[in-house]
């Protein structure tokens, strides 16, 4: 076994409590845990960022319903994105100072089988935090689900979001004529157009989201990709070009607001008429998918055509919950990530 010099204890956060409605900071503890040595197969890992998804709030429900996703349970942490170096390992497969990705959540030490670990090589991209994205959730919903291609009139709604932000930007990459994108403030909507490269994009709270999405897209929709639900999916059925493409990612409507915003009506006659192909999704992280994202994310930063849109919050583990419950309230832009060291 190698190992560089281990703390005797690390922090971790856990769910303190099942959340019903919005997540507050008494629905989390943080938790002084041992940091051993590993046993034979096993690695232990110091993490350098975490992760943190709206999803997780789906997650904390003590039923989410969400399949290939297990939900979490109290007393224990959240599982989600991190990554981190090796620090002491009793495997053959990793060394100490390999970089490794992996889900073991909110954490500052993680210790576990080497094969749940993902080796990754650093110089991939300009900092480990490139690491940590949505991309393949976005990739997969624009390239396998929509198909979004050459001459297409895209529509991305919570376009400011670690999906959305993301999702943009791979249908320019991938040919589409025009990308327009919906936010929830004149600074976002700014960012959209002014750093991610969206051709136009609107505040959806500044009126009727179909009025202002048929001024920007007058000949209709080619395809659209939604994260929100709602009021956005209903005005995208209205403004549909035929055989238009949904790509249903999300629902953060009904995540951050009330429930209904998981229950838009749709207008069936239109949906008929219009011929529009509407795919539900939902991305597991095979394999396949990982390597089809790291593969076009490297080629197109190295083009240029593409950044990644994120935001670092410092103070440690313990500032996780707090930067979820942020999130939820729309107070950052791109991917939230929660620097550990």
């Amino acid at each position: 076994m190698t190992a560089q010099t281990l703390p005797k204890t690390g922090k971790e956060v856990r769910l303190a409590r099942y959340v019903t409605d919005q997540p507050s900071m008494e629905d989390f503890e943080v938790a002084e845990v041992e940091a051993a040595a590993p046993t034979a197969g096993n690695v232990v890992v110091h993490n350098r960022y975490l992760q943190v998804t709206a999803v997780m709030r789906d997650l904390m429900a003590e039923d989410p319903g969400l399949p290939m996703m297990p939900g979490y349970k109290v007393g224990e942490r959240p599982w989600g994105g991190a990554i981190g170096v090796v620090v002491a390992s009793d495997s053959p497969d990793l060394a100490v100072g390999d970089t490794v990705q992996h889900l073991d959540g909110w954490t500052e030490y993680s210790t576990g089988p080497a094969g749940q670990y993902f080796k990754v090589e650093p110089s991939w991209y300009p900092g480990l935090e490139y690491f940590l994205n949505q991309g393949i959730t976005a990739y997969h919903g624009m390239a396998d689900v929509a198909e979004v291609g050459e001459g297409d009139v895209v529509f991305v709604s919570n376009a400011a979001g670690g999906v959305g932000s993301l999702a943009g930007q791979i249908a320019k990459a991938r040919g589409a004529k025009l990308v327009i994108g919906s936010a929830g403030s004149a600074e976002k909507v700014a960012y959209l157009t002014e750093v991610l490269g969206y051709d136009a994009a609107f505040n959806y709270k500044d009126g009727p989201v179909a009025e202002q999405l048929a001024k920007l897209a007058p000949d209709g929709i080619d395809v659209f990709f939604d994260l929100v639900g709602g009021e956005q999916f209903e005005a995208a059925v209205q403004v549909a070009a035929q055989g238009a493409r949904f790509a249903l990612g999300g629902a953060v409507s009904a995540q951050t607001g009330d429930a209904q915003g998981a229950f838009p009506r749709l207008d069936i006659m239109t949906g008929i008429i219009r011929q529009i192909v509407i795919k539900p999704f939902s991305t597991y992280h095979t394999p396949e998918q990982i390597q089809a994202w790291n593969q076009h994310f490297a080629q197109w930063l190295q083009e240029g055509k593409i950044v990644l849109p994120h935001t670092v919050v410092e103070g440690g583990v313990e500032a996780a919950p707090e930067a979820l419950i942020n999130l939820l309230r729309g107070a950052y832009k791109g991917n939230v990530l929660v620097k550990i060291s």
